[in-house]
């Protein structure tokens, strides 16, 4: 009898799964160009809208893991930062037997992990939430208010409630990026100290918007591609 809450070592690997939403998407998903730093590992999320008609909007995410030196993934710099909690949750080594998709995901949290870096939106409605100024603005308040809470209000509860740190107001939108080699028009939050943020609409559609660690710039190339289904596993 398997305690609850316990995967069986034959648990399905959910990243498969992942994939096939993806494909409810009706633009293409987009992420970081192929780059030796970023590993893509199936890591996304897709939340949705719905009513009377069907979708109404849909957001696609995907993480990376971040390789300060690929070249040498034993290299101690490609470390994350990690807690006393975090570390022991992850050497201690359960007495059942686990999937090794889980075991694999486990490992890799010793690593930093761009969360939920590269967003693509769809709308089904144009509207000002739909724009790239407020889809951009969201996005950056997202990565900040989870990822960044004890910087922003040190001292503060998880519970607490916080004004949201950027508006739509202090969006860039006479910025540029790079969408597939080619260049676009686009919109940045390059004033926060914590992140940098950078959108576009698509050709396609939707918007693309990306939130990443201002201090981890240095190892990514901030340009942009139609991503692929890196899912190669059984």
């Amino acid at each position: 009898m398997r305690a609850a809450g316990i995967l069986p070592e034959d648990a399905p690997d959910p990243r498969a799964g992942w994939a096939e939403k993806l494909k409810l998407m009706p633009v293409p998903v987009m992420g970081l160009v192929p780059q030796s730093s970023l590993e893509d590992t199936d890591s996304v999320g897709l939340t949705y809208g719905m009513d009377d008609r069907g979708y109404s909007e849909m957001t696609a995410s995907i993480t990376y893991t971040l390789w300060r030196n690929p070249d040498d993934r034993s290299d101690p710099v490609n470390l994350a930062d990690l807690d006393e909690k975090t570390r022991r949750s992850i050497e201690e080594v359960p007495p059942w037997p686990r999937p090794p998709w889980l075991i694999e995901q486990v490992e890799r949290l010793r690593y930093p992990q761009l969360w939920e870096a590269v967003r693509t939106t769809w709308h089904r409605t144009p509207s000002e939430r739909s724009s790239v100024q407020w889809l951009l603005a969201d996005h950056v308040n997202h990565i900040l208010m989870n990822q960044y809470r004890r910087n922003l209000w040190p001292g503060s509860m998880p519970w607490d409630q916080h004004e949201s740190p950027i508006t739509g107001r202090m969006v860039n939108s006479r910025a540029r990026t790079i969408i597939n080699g080619i260049e676009v028009p686009g919109a940045e939050v390059d004033t926060d100290p914590f992140v940098y943020g950078i959108g576009a609409q698509l050709a396609t559609g939707g918007v693309m918007t990306a939130v990443l660690p201002r201090s981890e710039l240095k190892s990514i190339q901030v340009q942009f591609t139609t991503r692929a289904n890196t899912l190669q596993r059984p």
